[in-house]
């Protein structure tokens, strides 16, 4: 199928967002400037909005079309076409060819499970992320902390090559949303599990939610509609069956949870982007057994600013907060306003990330071999003046 460039077509692209066929996808001024330079080629602006198999498909202004991603596939993995992405497209030829990727805005990214030290990017040019946590079972605050570190590290890509970029320029809005609220036996109960999030979470919204009763989604209908969100979560999190909800018609597949742990098997297999009737774009991804973390540092010292506050009145400015003098955070711990779970947390999340920036990073894999060196020679220092005073 072919679609001949118009200077009427090119023309539209300059004039209002609000009237233009993608603008229910997220079309808006800005995007219509950074496809502009593209718009005289035959080319068309689209929206990806699923891929499979080295293709996918992008919403443009003439329609759905199925698209090769043969000529934008990189050596870098972070650049690979993803749900989310805007693009340009030559809609001649059988099959059509993505062109190129605008810049993105966001990405969401984790680590590979492979040993080649790859980020995988889920969703693109996200506003909102929403992390589904499911009632049904017992809270994982630790797996919580660990999505809202890659959260709040969502930046762009593309401005992540400029240098004195950081990862929060531009990062989407994290929202807790607390799943099968039906579930929970009485509102008392609801509420201290939504202050057990909330604790964990500063700055965040925690909102629980019944697909079931309608409970609050009203509230989350209103979030998503400013915009473009992505559910993401463990299976079985409820993830589908909220898309359905929220779209008012049963579009991804549901499948019943394990009773016995409260955990679903993968009902969503690819990240599919839809629009809501109520206004926004929402992204469904398949269940997340794994999170690994992926340049997360910034993240991660949001979703543990008070113990970064912390770390800034120990004695010593390099302070591990394990058994230094003058520790701020382990007198924390010892007066009772900081956890145990809560710092080990941190320590556990700050050190993968410090392994996964050190395989890319030599100057940092530098400085980690240096500081276990430092430590092992305090160890083996420690250990002899023991054994001088036991002789």
């Amino acid at each position: 199928m072919s679609f001949p460039s118009s200077p009427s077509f090119a023309s539209s692209l300059q004039g209002s967002s609000a009237s233009h066929p993608l603008s229910p996808y997220g079309w808006d001024d800005d995007w219509a400037a950074e496809f502009a330079p593209y718009a005289g080629q035959g080319l068309l602006p689209g929206r990806v909005v699923r891929v499979d198999r080295g293709q996918c498909d992008v919403v443009t202004p003439h329609g759905t079309l199925r698209a090769d991603t043969a000529f934008v596939v990189p050596r870098d993995p972070m650049r690979i076409v993803c749900t989310g992405d805007w693009v340009a497209v030559d809609p001649d030829g059988d099959p059509q060819f993505v062109r190129t990727l605008l810049p993105r805005r966001t990405a969401f990214v984790r680590s590979t499970s492979s040993q080649r030290s790859e980020g995988q990017v889920l969703a693109t040019n996200v506003d909102h992320i929403a992390i589904c946590v499911s009632l049904a079972v017992e809270l994982d605050l630790g797996r919580v902390e660990r999505f809202l570190a890659l959260a709040m590290s969502s930046s762009s890509g593309d401005a992540l090559l400029r240098d004195g970029a950081s990862a929060a320029d531009g990062a989407a809005q994290p929202i807790v949303v607390l799943t099968k609220a039906d579930l929970v036996p009485d509102t008392a109960t609801l509420s201290y599990l939504v202050q057990d999030i909330e604790a964990i979470a500063p700055g965040v919204q925690v909102l629980p939610v019944s697909s079931a009763t309608g409970e609050r989604l009203d509230v989350f209908a209103a979030i998503v509609a400013g915009g473009t969100s992505v559910l993401l979560g463990a299976s079985g999190a409820g993830k589908s069956t909220l898309a359905n909800t929220l779209l008012g018609r049963d579009v991804m597949e549901v499948q019943a949870a394990r009773d016995v742990d409260g955990k679903g098997r993968h009902t969503t297999t690819t990240r599919n982007l839809l629009v809501l009737p109520s206004g926004g774009v929402l992204i469904d991804t398949p269940g997340l057994r794994g999170v690994g973390l992926w340049d997360a540092e910034t993240g991660v010292g949001q979703v543990f600013s008070e113990i970064e506050e912390l770390a800034e009145q120990c004695r010593f400015h390099d302070c591990a907060h394990e058994s230094e003098p003058g520790c701020a955070v382990l007198a924390a711990i010892e007066d009772g306003s900081l956890s145990e779970r809560r710092l080990d947390s941190f320590r556990k999340l700050l050190r993968e990330n410090q392994r996964i920036v050190a395989k890319t990073d030599a100057r940092v894999r530098s400085e980690m071999l240096r500081e276990w060196k430092r430590r092992g020679a305090e160890g083996r220092a420690a250990m002899d003046a023991k054994r001088g005073r036991l002789r």
